[in-house]
């Protein structure tokens, strides 16, 4: 296990072992949540966080989720801030109980928030932590384990670019400034003001 977190009546000690030397007091905190990361990245942001649901693939729910008869479900989401993705998950999540069924599978809850609703703190193991370089930028990421009686869930977190923990507030309107100066270039592309035909009140 790379995360070892222990208490006594007067201490409180986090240890991460196996995680890169270069890797902060901010990426630290990051590595170690145990399902609030969408609260941590709001804290640090000051923004909303966002969850983006990319695809969902769900086992036949025939009978109630139960030991004899759990319901699988693999999936990929997106935090986004200010319409920037700050965090990739991919997960696998198992389900052998109809409460937790019901809040993740029909009120469509994130799995952080299904914890949440649970009033349950899970059990974390810290799985792998890894740093790479993509596209000139830094990627951080983990596997990690979160469980509790009905529901387990195995994830990848892909962290795109580590400057974020660095430059903050700045990345951030960096990115949505590159962001919306796309948009605008590939709509001006896509559609030649010469091909635009007028409908009524709308451009199309």
């Amino acid at each position: 296990m790379l995360a070892n977190d222990s208490y006594s009546a007067a201490s409180t000690n986090v240890e991460l072992t196996c995680v890169p030397d270069d890797t902060t007091g901010l990426e630290r905190i990051m590595l170690a949540a145990q399902g609030d990361l969408q609260r941590l990245l709001s804290s640090f942001f000051g923004r909303p966080i966002f969850i983006e649901l990319i695809y969902a693939h769900c086992s036949p729910r025939l009978t109630p989720a139960s030991s004899d008869n759990p319901i699988t479900q693999s999936r990929e989401v997106h935090l986004v801030c200010e319409s920037c993705t700050v965090c990739v998950a991919t997960s696998t999540v198992t389900i052998t109980s109809p409460q937790c069924e019901r809040l993740f599978l029909d009120e469509k809850f994130p799995i952080g928030q299904t914890f949440r609703r649970l009033n349950r703190t899970p059990k974390f193991s810290l799985l792998n932590v890894e740093t790479q370089a993509i596209d000139g930028k830094r990627e951080l990421r983990r596997t990690y384990k979160l469980e509790t009686e009905g529901f387990v869930a195995e994830i990848l977190e892909v962290f795109p670019d580590r400057d974020m923990f660095v430059r903050g507030e700045t990345w951030l309107m960096e990115r949505r400034a590159n962001l919306d100066t796309t948009c605008t270039t590939t709509a001006t592309d896509t559609i030649p003001e010469w091909l635009s035909v007028c409908k009524g009140n709308a451009v199309h």
